[in-house]
């Protein structure tokens, strides 16, 4: 098997793991157990050290903690891929940059066409232009070599360049006001983590501590968390002398190291503490408001239109080519699965609306409703296409 197809397994795998917690979260917050499950969420933890206090309910713990683990990660991958992956020669990153482009465009249009006008909906324009890769290619591994190997690695580096949009986004659209003293420390961190790398330094345990730093004082700078994750990623040197003279790459031992515990860790904790919708304070009148229909038109028109329309102009353009051994029905299909936002489209929603449930949990429904009809439908599509692979 090779690198890519066991990655791909992997990430299939925590899919399907996804869905499962998914559901589990909707039958806790819906049963008589909702008590214990809102009780868990808001469970207090804190951290001290001298007078530096972290005292965050455990909800917050996995958005700002974990979740800047998990975006660490995705720097990992973005780093690697640009320099000698999917993403390193311009013929490469045409067809899945075009994609992704409009994938997050023209979402974004048909969210604010629902919601122009009302300022603070218009916070969470940038909900339904997510993709979910675990999810995604958990639906395409249901599909076998029906789909082309081509296509799974088209939709793996149209997610990449997707989150690395996301990245940009949040840390554009999506900060508080700014504390000078954290944002130099971080700053500060920052500099001292590129000198490490420029001068060849390999002891993993100084990134790390270095690290903590730099996410405690971005945490305190009102810059969201997880962006200290990304800015760590840039950081961890691609390949590394030991004192023996061989090479090794420290960036992808430790992307290697991390992948499991956040597919089947971090992913799904995230997963369980932000999907359980309480679906019997929601009203059919309140889905059928501009946010909702926002997000699931975004999600389930938006990013097939967005997707399949850039990639075909990409082609047609000669800019790119159809992936090898595809038709336009099978990316049609994956054009569609995009649609799938759940955990990165739940995390934004986060962001943009502080998750003071003033929609009444129909914001994060619509999620869930959009990436399910994204998903059915994507598949039907893969399904009843011709297989163009033996």
């Amino acid at each position: 098997m090779t690198t890519i197809e066991s990655f791909l397994k992997r990430e299939s795998s925590a899919g399907i793991l996804l869905i499962f917690v998914t559901i589990f979260a909707l039958i806790l917050q819906n049963s008589a157990l909702s008590s214990v499950y809102s009780a868990f969420l808001h469970t207090p933890v804190e951290v001290r050290f001298g007078e530096l206090q972290i005292a965050k309910p455990l909800l917050l713990w996995v958005n700002d903690g974990l979740m800047a683990i998990f975006f660490f990660l995705i720097g990992l991958e973005v780093k690697r891929e640009v320099l000698e992956g999917h993403l390193s020669s311009l013929s490469q990153v045409a067809l899945p940059g075009a994609a992704a482009v409009g994938g997050m465009l023209v979402p974004a249009l048909v969210f604010i066409a629902f919601n122009q006008g009302d300022v603070f909906a218009m916070k969470g324009w940038a909900i339904p232009t997510a993709t979910d890769i675990a999810f995604a290619l958990g639906i395409l591994s249901l599909l076998g070599k029906r789909v082309p190997l081509s296509l799974k690695v088209f939709l793996l580096a149209l997610a990449i360049i997707d989150d690395l949009g996301a990245i940009v986004i949040i840390a554009l659209f999506y900060t508080a006001e700014l504390s000078t003293a954290s944002i130099t420390v971080a700053s500060i961190s920052l500099f001292s983590l590129i000198i490490m790398n420029r001068m060849g330094v390999t002891n993993r345990a100084a990134y790390i501590v270095l690290g903590i730093v730099l996410w405690i004082s971005v945490l305190k700078s009102g810059v969201h968390a997880t962006l200290a994750g990304v800015a760590l990623a840039f950081t961890i040197p691609l390949t590394c002398k030991k004192k023996d003279g061989t090479e090794f790459s420290m960036s992808k031992e430790m992307e290697y190291g991390l992948h499991y515990w956040v597919a089947f860790l971090i992913l799904p904790m995230f997963a369980f503490v932000n999907a359980g919708v309480d679906l019997r304070g929601i009203s059919l009148d309140q889905m059928f408001t501009p946010v909702p229909l926002g997000i699931i038109a975004g999600l389930f028109i938006g990013k097939q239109l967005g997707v399949f329309g850039f990639s075909w102009l990409a082609i047609k353009m000669g800019i790119a080519k159809l992936p090898e051994g595809s038709d336009w029905r099978q990316l049609y299909g994956v054009s569609i699965l995009t649609g799938v936002g759940f955990t990165m489209s739940l995390f934004i929603d986060t962001l943009a609306y502080n998750d003071t449930q003033i929609y009444h949990y129909a914001d994060k429904l619509a999620i869930l409703i959009g990436s399910f009809l994204s998903g059915i439908f994507g598949y039907y599509v893969l399904r009843t296409a011709k297989p163009t692979v033996k």
